[in-house]
């Protein structure tokens, strides 16, 4: 099976065409989450005032479902400064925001020895590495070629294909953009999205399960190839559902994401 290389295509209008990689799980015309929120990571990174500072939290409104297609992403630093600065960025479809993304980002310095004590005697979320977790594909996707070939998938506890928590380590498969390596922070978006899907609470063929939002609170940035989240879904039984992941690397936890749940019937054919 011959995979697209990239999620995105750039453009030469300075936009960005999706490719089969972000189809998500509910239409095929529809992109998964993930990829437009890494898009929309890039160019908060790109616009930002602060050269090689920490994104420290980022807060994303899913406004409608982005199709799989021509996208375009624009962005602005809201509150600049030198130490910590707050940048917002909107994917549009036409003359249309459907995603928005609000991350403040703060100036680094070098790694405080005391912290990095306290990191690794912290207990590891995963009780697997990746080697010795278990490679798996999820059963729901209606093509084969979609957002879940983006990454490589390895289950330490849990399962794609069966309701309740689950922890799962990834690596990727492709650039985010055609042309460029897929930055760490980069992945952890693409992948952080999809908390609600490895934790499913409801059987995919009789609901659905969509977030309108993403939150994600990083205490340090992810490092190396593989990165993971420790997932769990709540229901509240009146329609709305919350999702909450740790998130991690192989040296430890790296922050945590949390995800609001529109849940109703699916419908039949």
């Amino acid at each position: 099976m011959e995979l697209p290389t990239a999620l995105y295509l750039p453009g030469d209008d300075g936009g960005f065409t999706a490719t089969p990689l972000t189809i998500g799980p509910w239409d095929v015309t529809l992109q998964h989450a993930g990829p437009p929120a890494a898009l929309l990571l890039r160019e908060a990174e790109r616009v930002s005032g602060i050269e090689g500072g920490q994104t420290v939290r980022l807060a994303y409104d899913i406004c409608g479902p982005v199709p799989v297609g021509p996208v375009r992403v624009r962005g602005s630093v809201v509150r600049p400064g030198r130490r910590v600065e707050l940048v917002e960025t909107v994917l549009e479809v036409g003359e249309r925001p459907l995603m928005r993304l609000s991350a403040w980002r703060m100036r680094t310095r070098a790694d405080d020895p005391a912290a990095a004590v306290a990191r690794d005697a912290e207990p590891h979320p995963a009780p697997l590495e990746p080697a010795g977790s278990r490679p798996e594909v999820p059963a729901f996707f209606t093509t084969d070629v979609a957002y879940h070939r983006a990454l490589e998938w390895r289950f330490a506890e849990g399962s794609f294909n069966a309701p309740g928590p689950a922890t799962a380590w990834t690596r990727t498969r492709s650039e985010l953009v055609a042309g460029e390596p897929m930055t760490p922070l980069q992945h952890l978006l693409v992948m952080t999205d999809a908390a609600s899907g490895i934790s499913a609470a409801l059987d995919w063929n009789t609901a659905t399960f969509a977030n309108v939002d993403l939150g994600v609170a990083l205490h340090r940035p992810p490092r190396g190839e593989w990165l993971g989240m420790a997932a769990r879904t709540v229901l509240g039984g009146t329609g709305a559902a919350q999702c909450f992941a740790v998130l991690f690397d192989e040296a430890g936890p790296i922050g945590r994401s949390s995800q609001s749940l529109f849940v109703e019937p699916r419908a039949q054919a």
